[in-house]
């Protein structure tokens, strides 16, 4: 058994992983339009015909944006919870939708994927824990503060893609218009970089050998700040620390 995973792009400007097991393959989340996601897509070595279809966590056009289209255009199965299901207009897609409980593991093939409810400013978000059966991909982004639902899903994982959105020094002093710090900062907002590392240091980590800071802001955050705030709560080299960039993702992982 195998598990592995690679970025396509993560940031405000639009997010997707593939996440592999065997001969299965999923997208988690499609932000990037259906020619871009195609060029991302091969640059990882896979065309759309490889995949078995799409993940999504939430309507926000830089997770959901081009989920439906892309899905329309090569075929493939989508996977939302219900209210994702209702805020993207489902019903009336092209493509197959096939909507999920927010609790309720399901299979893709090779791949079994665990939902988890998390609070953030969307209709019915959750993210995702996948696996092989044997190891465990922990992936969160798009919370605003951590519950203790999310520390029992993500304890024990074998690698994890964690939300370092931004600096809160850096939101502050920046450019962003006081509503929008206020809602990035906020309980559905987004996690800072302390708060991405409070909550790596409460898991259960004795499994851990992969950690990527995902979700950026390019305004509010460097991967500096990012690599060494997570650094310091597991004790290791900043330079272990994985980064998810907006243009480039990052290259495949192999558990």
């Amino acid at each position: 058994m195998s598990l592995r995973f690679a970025s396509l792009g993560s940031g405000s400007r639009g997010n997707a992983l593939v996440v592999a097991a065997s001969a299965s393959r999923v997208l988690l989340d499609c932000g990037f339009a259906p020619r871009d996601c195609e060029r991302r897509l091969a640059r990882l070595g896979l065309a759309p015909a490889d995949l078995d279809g799409i993940v999504v966590t939430h309507e926000h056009d830089d997770h959901a944006g081009h989920a439906l289209p892309f899905a329309a255009r090569h075929g493939l199965t989508v996977w939302m919870t219900h209210g994702t299901f209702r805020a993207v207009g489902g019903d009336g897609a092209p493509a197959r939708v096939v909507p999920i409980d927010s609790h309720a593991p399901f299979a893709v093939g090779g791949l079994s994927i665990t939902p988890f409810p998390v609070p953030h400013d969307a209709r019915e978000p959750v993210q995702f824990v996948f696996s092989d059966g044997a190891l465990r991909l922990g992936v969160l982004t798009d919370i605003g503060a951590p519950t203790r639902h999310v520390v029992e899903m993500l304890s024990g994982c074998d690698a994890l893609v964690l939300e370092c959105n931004h600096d809160p020094g850096m939101l502050a002093a920046g450019p962003y218009p006081e509503w929008l710090k206020q809602r990035i900062a906020g309980p559905f907002g987004h996690l800072a970089n302390d708060a991405a590392a409070e909550l790596l240091a409460a898991l259960d980590r004795t499994r851990l050998r992969h950690v990527v800071a995902a979700h950026l802001s390019e305004a509010n955050n460097t991967p500096e700040l990012a690599r060494a705030a997570l650094a310091q709560a597991l004790g290791c080299p900043a330079d272990w620390i994985g980064i998810a960039s907006q243009q480039e993702g990052f290259g495949w992982r192999a558990l």
